[in-house]
């Protein structure tokens, strides 16, 4: 449950589902050194049985016992469905329900796919045979967008009939205006303010972020690079930032992301891989006009050329983006009105919890 989309989106199910009909039990374990926990930073509201073990590094010891954990949690609660949320827990808690209570229901949920970016070829092999193994022995499979249905089943994992995609859902943002929202976090009125919101870390590739401050410091002198979000590349990111004199300002974890976006003009995401990134949904609920690397489902989020600009995966495609933007603050207002209208009708919360109790409902 560490700061991000999906931690996000399960604390919004367990709040908001049917109590009546459902009764749930949060599973996770604990967030690495260098990561912010959403469970004491931000739903603090929410109960969780906490198992040792069960975070993002791998060590076989420590996952082994995790494994033998989850199976005692899992025939104590005896559940109808077991859904599983990220890759290690996706693995574990699939196989452990499978030997605690065979006849539950397994779901799991890709907020993304470990395809691009983030192993080597003989790695990446191993993780897709892996699922394509735990797509046989799982009753559904949920997606959280459409290309990122059609990645995993192009590799093999899962069917067509397996698969549902629900979008994520988030609770309406809080926009404030802009020039309260200035000043209460000490920003300049006349600057134009770009915001990365999420880790920093390398499939997110905040090496782009400096080149794109690089640019902006040379060519357009009243913008600003406002970055939100820690991670491993945090520090050495900012190192960087500071030795070169870039216009950044680095704002770590933060739990008012509604302030700083209402403050900001444009968002920008720069990743080699991706799911579908709450914080463009976030973004776009605030208005902001969107520049992002074509990646993964955020084409679901950004329809390029009416509510932001879909980019080639570089530096050099980020950068022409966010040039056609500083240059025009009507297509910016334009763009922002347009993403608006797009989060509101897709990317409600209301939706994608009806549509998780009626997947829930079905399978059982």
């Amino acid at each position: 449950m560490n700061v991000g989309g999906p931690a996000i989106l399960v604390a919004d199910l367990l709040r908001n589902i049917d109590p009546i009909k459902f009764e749930q039990v949060l599973v996770t374990g604990y967030c690495d050194a260098g990561e912010a926990d959403y469970l004491e930073e931000v739903a603090t509201d929410i109960a969780a049985i906490r198992v040792n073990g069960l975070g993002r590094s791998v060590s076989p010891l420590k996952d082994f016992k995790a494994f033998f954990e989850l199976i005692g949690v899992i025939r104590k609660f005896k559940p109808n469905v077991i859904h599983t949320h990220t890759a290690k827990a996706g693995v574990l808690g699939r196989l452990a329900g499978l030997i605690a209570t065979p006849r539950a229901k397994r779901v799991h949920t890709f907020h993304g796919h470990l395809l691009v970016g983030y192993f080597s070829k003989r790695t990446t092999y191993l993780v897709v045979q892996t699922e394509k193994i735990l797509a046989l022995l799982s009753t559904k499979l949920v997606a959280i967008g459409n290309k990122v249905k059609q990645d995993l089943i192009q590799a093999g994992i899962g069917s067509e009939t397996k698969f549902e995609v629900i979008f994520p859902g988030l609770q309406d943002l809080t926009v404030h205006a802009k020039g309260d929202a200035r000043a209460d976090l000490n920003l300049a009125v006349t600057k134009t303010y770009i915001v990365f919101v999420g880790r920093l870390t390398q499939i997110k590739r905040p090496d782009r972020l400096l080149d794109i401050a690089q640019f902006i410091k040379a060519q357009y002198p009243m913008a600003h690079l406002l970055v939100a979000g820690e991670g491993e590349l945090y520090e050495s990111t900012m190192d960087r930032a500071k030795v070169n004199e870039l216009p950044m300002s680095f704002l770590g974890w933060r739990n008012d992301i509604d302030l700083i976006l209402s403050a900001c003009d444009i968002a920008v995401l720069c990743s080699d891989n991706e799911g579908i990134p709450l914080t463009l949904i976030q973004a776009a609920q605030a208005g902001l006009p969107i520049v992002s690397t074509d990646v993964g489902s955020v084409s679901d989020i950004v329809k390029d050329g009416d509510n932001g600009l879909l980019t080639e995966v570089s530096s050099a495609g980020l950068i022409k983006g966010l040039s056609v933007l500083l240059d025009d603050a009507d297509l910016r207002k334009k763009f922002g009105v347009a993403g608006q209208k797009r989060a509101q009708a897709l990317f409600s919360s209301h939706a994608m919890v009806q549509h998780h109790q009626e997947l829930y409902a079905q399978i059982v």
